[in-house]
């Protein structure tokens, strides 16, 4: 199969310089592999997503002096085939309707005298809903709203092969799941993480290169694509864009939109230099300021690189 990556972005704002850097580590390891690089709007999640975010990172992606072989997807027009593919789960008897809300689990964890090891204490889930009879489930299905969750203990003993994923160099990175994830959100019908590995097979995706930031998801991916006989990609992590604090660059940070930078007069050819070429990636503009602009034009010909 020809080699193929992916950049996909998801509209819940503008993008920003660290979306840049991972669009163009995309577009220059395909250049440099022969390989097609596609495009995929990930806008599944409706209480986020708006139409003209996703409006804009088209413009921004074009500015930017990125073109796509192929139509992007949307996965706003894919819902039918992930909920094919989450019957499916339901046929294997690997996923189970979850009723709790953040409260119900943060209570009980509280109750459990777990602590919570992630950021997000809903992650570490205490298996309430796993335990409810088939009745109970019944019952509950017709009168309360429901998320679905994977079984990962069944799931696990399901697999032939060992729970890891694998590097551009083929090296085998082993990884582990301790909690059994929502693959179908009640507000939005599917995660992420279902959608995202059905696409992934769906448009031939045979590399993914994205921030290392993701290397978390790692673990539910792998399961999903081994219990669903999908194909593997290889997985490229690239380092992430840090402000002079050392601080990662978000949607909310100052002054790091595309569209901020080109009302401050900033060329394309000059963003992609300075991601492309950068030693540090450390991004010198800390505020929204037109004015600020200066100090990157540097020459007039490319940014002006800042040490810490």
């Amino acid at each position: 199969m020809p080699p193929r990556t992916r950049f996909a972005p998801s509209p819940t704002g503008l993008l920003h310089i660290g979306n840049a850097y991972s669009a163009l580590c995309c577009m220059r390891w395909a250049e440099q592999h022969h390989a097609a690089c596609l495009l995929r709007i990930e806008d599944i999640d409706h209480t986020r997503c708006r139409a003209e975010f996703s409006t804009a990172i088209l413009d921004d992606l074009h500015w930017l002096g990125m073109d796509w072989p192929e139509t992007p997807v949307r996965q706003s027009e894919r819902l039918p085939a992930y909920q094919q593919v989450l019957e499916q789960l339901r046929g294997m008897d690997v996923i189970y309707p979850c009723f709790c809300t953040r409260r119900d689990i943060q209570d009980e964890i509280r109750r459990m005298s777990i602590a919570p090891h992630r950021d997000d204490p809903v992650g570490d889930y205490p298996g309430t809903c796993r335990r409810l009879s088939d009745m109970e489930r019944k019952r509950n299905m017709e009168q309360l709203p429901y998320a679905w969750r994977l079984d990962v203990e069944k799931a696990m003993r399901r697999l032939d092969l060992p729970l890891c994923w694998h590097d551009e160099a083929g090296t085998a990175h082993p990884v582990s799941l301790d909690h059994d994830m929502v693959i179908a959100r009640r507000d939005i019908g599917i995660s992420y993480h279902l959608a995202v590995v059905v696409d992934d097979a769906g448009q031939g995706i045979t590399h993914i290169i994205r921030g290392d930031d993701l290397r978390h998801s790692l673990a539910i991916h792998r399961l999903l694509q081994l219990l669903l006989g999908l194909p593997e990609p290889v997985y490229i992590h690239h380092r992430l864009v840090h402000d002079a604090n050392g601080q990662r660059l978000a949607k909310r940070s100052a002054g790091t939109t595309l569209a901020s930078l080109r009302a401050m007069g900033i060329r394309p050819e000059q963003l992609r230099r300075f991601l492309l070429e950068s030693p540090d990636l450390i991004w010198p503009l800390s505020d929204a300021d037109p004015a600020a602009a200066g100090a990157l034009l540097g020459n007039g010909d490319q940014l002006t690189h800042t040490s810490v």
